[in-house]
């Protein structure tokens, strides 16, 4: 028999069945290493597109303030909330 490698868990099953495989990745564990992995890789995009923006500003490619110019003909701005 197979056995089957979890990414997540960085562990390999004993057997490799549909029942087993079921029952690992609907255990807690499990699911926990999946929400960090994919927390880890929303932090790495969100910083990605930070430092991104960051080299963009600093050589000049976005204006320091960009609500500075008047807004397009027609535009409609939001009311401000009711107290």
């Amino acid at each position: 028999l197979g056995r089957f490698y979890c990414d997540y868990c960085d562990t390999y099953l004993t057997h490799d069945s549909p029942s087993v495989r079921k029952t690992h990745c609907s255990g807690r564990k499990h699911k926990e290493n999946v929400k960090d992995y994919y927390q880890k890789w929303m932090e790495e995009q969100a910083q990605s597109l930070i430092d991104k923006t960051t080299a963009a500003f600093q050589q000049g490619k976005i204006p320091p303030t960009p609500f500075s110019a008047p807004p397009p003909a027609g535009a409609m701005i939001p009311p401000p909330p009711s107290i």
